[in-house]
């Protein structure tokens, strides 16, 4: 059996932190209101990163398969983003007009994204998501949007729900929930709100949290398309989290449509801060419209990080690289499971997947298992997306694999 990670120093930062910070580490994963259970088997802070780990300030490491919550695509410190950043750092970053890096890699999310003709910079997720349902209002007159149901799209009070806290009739009165996979059901409310539609948003298959992950059913997202078509509505494709995991050219055509609008974030850039919204030429005029911008929104550094990024994505075939990863860890974790008679579910896409043990309905054993594993040095999340990352090597996946093995024996001990 492997020695258990002890955190003292990681406790003494969070109580200094809880003393100036809202809640320490704040976040809905975060240790005061998130999914840390129990809260005492993981590590609050991190010192450093290098491809597949982290260490944490007590000098644990962890092959880590949260990846910073996405952005770690390419293994972190790659040194080809991380060159190309230093390099545009010595000219400039944060600068009164934009650097020619901007166009550049405009050009390349063009020549690389299939339902792409332009491209519009920021800096989360959020902030593209809300400038697509924003430019669908604008360009349709329309106030209503269609939402599937377990879908996340951010913070704004948009994305949101009325009984959250600080949320209000009006922030959401104009969103429609229906199920995912159905088809008919969005048919039935195209009907019902005939010529109110503005916009439908999704991820590219139901990434969810707390449940088995879902891909689309077979001919669902080309019947959404040529819904969307005949009620002149707006299809947003929400990829911030799944974005070039399963396909290079976006996940609308791993799925084989195209969206209107398409928005990215997390691994655009290899954790360097920017986002982007792409989508037809029809849009473009609507967004040269909007008022949306940031303080921070024009800064060189990330513009060449992401150049960096999608350039060694797109030369080393990710999408292949992260699904042969994740079939052989997905392989390894549920024959482990099995050897100890545990029955572990492993759904979503193979570099973007799902982990529940469906032994126990009220996920404690579930996570008490991934408790056991985080102690150990492989770093799992209850009720999330994991994630593989390009640097993750046969070793680290044989290593995850016999931690989860120590972990299930612990767990049927107990």
């Amino acid at each position: 059996m492997r020695e258990i990670n002890r955190y003292d120093k990681s406790r003494e930062y969070y109580e200094r932190a809880s003393k100036v910070i809202p809640s320490g580490v704040y976040g809905h994963q975060g240790p005061a209101e998130g999914c840390f259970v129990p809260v005492e088997a993981f590590p609050f802070f991190s010192e450093k990163a290098q491809g597949s780990y982290f260490w944490d300030v007590d000098g644990n490491r962890f092959i880590d398969y949260m990846c910073a919550y996405g952005p770690n695509i390419l293994g972190y410190n790659d040194p080809d983003v991380d060159a190309a950043a230093a390099e545009q750092r010595k000219k400039g970053d944060c600068i009164t007009a934009p650097s020619t890096k901007m166009i550049e890699f405009a050009e390349l999310m063009v020549d690389t994204v299939a339902s792409a003709d332009w491209a519009f910079f920021a800096k989360n997720g959020n902030d593209v998501t809300t400038l697509s349902i924003m430019a669908a209002r604008a360009y349709t007159k329309r106030k209503k949007i269609v939402f599937f149901k377990g879908y996340y799209h951010g913070v704004s009070p948009w994305t949101q729900k009325l009984d959250y806290p600080g949320i209000i009739e009006e922030d959401v009165c104009n969103n429609i929930y229906i199920p995912w996979n159905d088809s008919d059901a969005l048919g039935e409310v195209f009907d019902k709100y005939k010529g109110e539609i503005a916009a439908v948003i999704s991820q590219p298959y139901m990434h969810g949290n707390f449940k088995d992950n879902v891909l689309p059913a077979g001919g669902f997202w080309q019947r959404v398309r040529k819904l969307c078509d005949d009620n002149d509505t707006v299809l947003i494709i929400d990829d911030v989290r799944a974005g070039f995991r399963l396909d290079i050219a976006g996940s609308d055509h791993y799925f084989g449509f195209e969206a209107d609008m398409i928005c990215f974030c997390k691994a655009l850039a290899n954790g360097y801060n920017v986002s982007a919204l792409c989508g037809k030429d029809f849009l473009k005029n609507t967004i040269s419209g909007m008022t949306f911008t940031g303080s921070y929104w024009l800064s060189a550094v990330p513009f060449a990080a992401g150049i960096a990024c999608v350039t060694k994505m797109r030369e080393m075939d990710i999408a292949k690289v992260l699904d042969e990863k994740g079939k052989k860890l997905r392989d390894g974790l549920v024959g482990a499971a099995k050897s100890h008679g545990f029955d572990l579910r492993v759904t979503g896409a193979p570099s973007l997947f799902y982990l529940r043990i469906a032994d126990d309905p009220t996920l404690s054993l579930h996570q008490r298992w991934v408790a056991e594993c985080v102690k150990r040095g492989v770093y799992f999340t209850n009720h999330h997306n994991h994630f593989i990352n390009a640097a993750l090597s046969d070793e680290d996946i044989a290593e995850t694999v016999q931690v989860a093995n120590e972990a299930f024996e612990v767990v049927k001990k107990n």
